[in-house]
């Protein structure tokens, strides 16, 4: 990969994931440990993203926005969310976290009779016309960026409600089963949609396996699947396994979707 190519999709790691150490970018681009450091010394002088002690983080006026973020990993994000929706018995109330992968998994309720609670614009923009799934969104401040509802209101409304499933995004999955996010605004709501689930669901794609984020959300005792798209390594297998994290592998058909542009 040419080196100005492997630069920019290092920083799409970084506005995805939030802060990654040098052996992940490493295992991701496929390059050595040394490469990562001269790439990381070279974007920072230019002043793209911040160095961390191991690692990197985004440049702090770098925030990616959504429509930037659906379309990484669009095949995977779908597969993700098509096999999260064989999930969902009829009748069931469920949350829907913020996040690309949510709003998919949105579109693959529609035309379901279920219940959709959820802080997601993008999540009510895919549901908001559908006749048969009953919508509820939250309150609270809008994240124009990430088209997500924040703040105490949200909370407070979600502490309202009782929900069967909760599908949960995050930015990254530490080898220990942690799960993180790069937003801190955006993880008491996260944490307070985790306390009305009666069964948590984690959607994360490969390369949040391990992946980012400063900002912990939970621990592996606190979801019951992971749904992923390909396997997980050893260590983090073992973890999941102790704390009887049931993990589901979605199948990649790229013939099977349609030119369709993930949002």
């Amino acid at each position: 990969m040419r080196a100005n190519l492997r630069h920019e999709r290092l920083l799409d790691l970084l506005d995805t994931s939030g802060p990654v150490d040098v052996a992940t970018l490493a295992r991701v681009l496929d390059v050595s440990d040394a490469t990562i450091r001269r790439d990381l010394s070279a974007l920072e002088s230019a002043g793209r993203l911040r160095r961390l002690r191991g690692g990197a983080a985004p440049a702090l006026d770098r925030e990616a926005p959504f429509e930037r973020v659906a379309t990484q990993n669009p095949l995977e994000k779908r597969a993700i969310a098509e096999q999260a929706a064989t999930l969902v018995p009829d009748d069931a109330v469920v949350v829907l976290d913020i996040g690309t992968t949510t709003s998919l998994l949105a579109r693959a309720l529609r035309g379901r009779r279920v219940t959709v609670i959820t802080s997601s614009l993008a999540v009510y923009d895919e549901l908001r016309d559908d006749p048969v799934v009953d919508l509820m969104l939250l309150g609270g401040l809008v994240r124009t960026n990430y088209h997500s509802m924040v703040g105490f209101l949200t909370e407070q409304a979600i502490a309202q409600v009782q929900a069967d499933l909760l599908f949960l995004g995050t930015s990254g999955v530490r080898r220990d089963g942690s799960v993180f996010d790069t937003t801190a605004v955006e993880v008491p709501v996260k944490k307070a949609m985790l306390q009305v689930a009666d069964r948590v669901v984690l959607l994360a794609d490969h390369t949040k396996l391990p992946g980012g984020g400063y900002a912990r959300v939970c621990g592996p005792d606190q979801y019951d699947v992971l749904v992923t798209d390909q396997g997980v390594d050893d260590e983090t297998a073992r973890t999941l396994a102790a704390s009887a994290v049931e993990v589901q592998l979605a199948p990649i058909v790229p013939a099977a979707y349609d030119t369709q542009e993930v949002t």
